[in-house]
């Protein structure tokens, strides 16, 4: 696939942590319009910490995060107004709301939520803490998809879900970014399947990028990856 060249995202030498204290380091990462970008690593490689940071739920320690014009110390909700979206691994709905009164909450009309994904159009009624993990999942992704972000932050989208939930999450991910233009930095716990889905990958270990290249050229360096990075991670699909 062709993106384009035009960086959306771009980290410059991030530092980013806890209480002053940098857990990531060094960090250089762009996204494209159009282009998903997957970002994996060990737990504790500090991939959720680079999320938050690039979201504005953390202060970054050093280097800077630049997403259009939007000032670098800005909080997530001036970035959300900018375009960026933010699907965060604990699915963030409100479990006794319905799916419709969920997806108004957030302003978004339950068409459009259902032209992402038609699975949710009978459960318009249901109260959310009835919905499956995989259906709660998909009103998370639609209800951010459906406000047009031109950045879209993904953490652990399958985290607990069957494979193939998963699989018809990553595929809508991808239909996102190729049909709109949007740009995905995705981490992503099944390796495998996100190579498949994304264009670029980052590979990191102890807050630091170790490995970049196409996600053509990270898959053939998978069992290096899988042997020296990730091996007490699981990979893939079982």
């Amino acid at each position: 696939m062709t993106v384009s060249q035009e960086s959306l995202l771009e980290c410059r030498g991030l530092a980013a942590g806890y209480g002053g204290m940098a857990v990531v380091r060094d960090l250089d990462l762009r996204v494209s319009p159009g282009e998903v970008v997957a970002l994996i690593g060990p737990n504790g490689a500090g991939k959720t910490t680079t999320l938050l940071t690039i979201a504005g739920e953390l202060p970054a320690i050093a280097g800077e995060v630049a997403f259009r014009d939007v000032k670098p110390r800005a909080p997530l909700f001036r970035r959300a107004q900018r375009g960026m979206g933010f699907v965060t691994e604990e699915r963030s709905v409100f479990m006794s709301l319905t799916t419709e009164e969920n997806l108004r909450v957030a302003g978004v009309a339950p068409g459009a939520a259902a032209e992402i994904f038609p699975e949710l159009a009978p459960l318009m009624k249901r109260t959310a803490g009835l919905l499956s993990g995989g259906e709660q999942q998909m009103l998370t992704l639609a209800r951010a998809v459906a406000r047009n972000p031109s950045l879209l932050l993904v953490d652990e989208l399958s985290l607990g879900l069957a494979p193939l939930i998963v699989k018809r999450l990553l595929e809508t991910v991808r239909q996102v970014a190729s049909e709109r233009a949007t740009g995905v930095l995705l981490v992503e716990q099944h390796v495998r399947q996100a190579l498949h889905t994304a264009d670029r990958v980052y590979v990191m270990q102890r807050g630091r990028i170790v490995i970049t290249g196409t996600a053509d050229e990270v898959d053939g360096r998978i069992d290096e990856i899988e042997a020296t990075y990730l091996s007490h991670q699981r990979m893939g699909d079982h």
